[in-house]
């Protein structure tokens, strides 16, 4: 019997890694079974090519690698990481947390293209990382979604000030303000459910952000079952 593969994506500063902890913390309260995953895997081989990418060893640029090359980044990431780790819990019917998957591509690399080819990308990007890959589909996607200005001071906050520590996403205002379009996007053509995290000018609290997730988690995977 297959697990549930539940997602929780957002652009940086967003606070996918401190929900996803909370998140399974209280899924695990309620006598779940929960792994906690995330991508992209820094401490495995299988990310290399993406730690490359992203402190611009290709391109300062996020734009000068292609949206289909670092898209196959990451995915390879993901691949190495389903069959060494998880593979064996989803498979025997535990509930995958995973921040960041599949649509971080779609959000990240979707918006190095014209609107005019963001079908098409979405399209190979699910057929080559579910079909030929053999990655599980989601089963939830939640999309943590927060003011630039605001996830900003956060990342900063988080690197002490020190500007030079981001990587060239976080680096690249232009850059993010595009991927939350794709994101919107990807939201509305493939169903994600989108959850904002903030009142305009600061986060919500912690444990709002938190409450709202697991409302919506009961929701589409657990009520769904009874």
């Amino acid at each position: 019997m297959k697990g549930k593969l539940i997602v929780l994506d957002g652009l940086d500063g967003s606070g996918k890694s401190t929900q996803s902890q909370l998140v399974a913390e209280a899924l695990e309260a309620e006598g779940h079974r929960v792994r906690l995953i995330s991508f992209p895997d820094y401490n495995e081989p299988s990310s290399a090519l993406v730690k490359m990418y992203l402190a611009g060893e290709f391109s300062a640029d996020p734009a000068g690698v292609n949206a289909y090359a670092a898209g196959s980044f990451y995915a390879v990431d993901r691949y190495a990481s389903f069959q060494k780790f998880w593979r064996q819990d989803y498979e025997a019917g535990g509930i995958i947390l995973a921040t960041r998957y599949t649509t971080s591509n779609a959000i990240h690399q979707m918006s190095k293209l014209p609107a005019g080819e963001w079908d098409g990308y979405l399209a190979w990007l699910e057929d080559f990382e579910y079909d030929r890959l053999g990655l599980p589909r989601p089963d939830q996607v939640i999309f943590l979604d927060m003011d630039r200005a605001v996830a900003d001071a956060l990342i900063l906050s988080r690197y002490e000030g020190d500007k030079t520590r981001r990587d060239i996403h976080e680096q690249n205002r232009q850059y993010l303000e595009s991927c939350r379009a794709t994101a919107m996007y990807s939201a509305e053509k493939l169903g994600w459910t989108v959850i904002r995290c903030d009142d305009g000018t600061a986060p919500l609290p912690v444990s709002e952000i938190t409450r709202r997730i697991l409302g919506e988690i009961h929701r589409q995977i657990f009520e769904k079952e009874r």
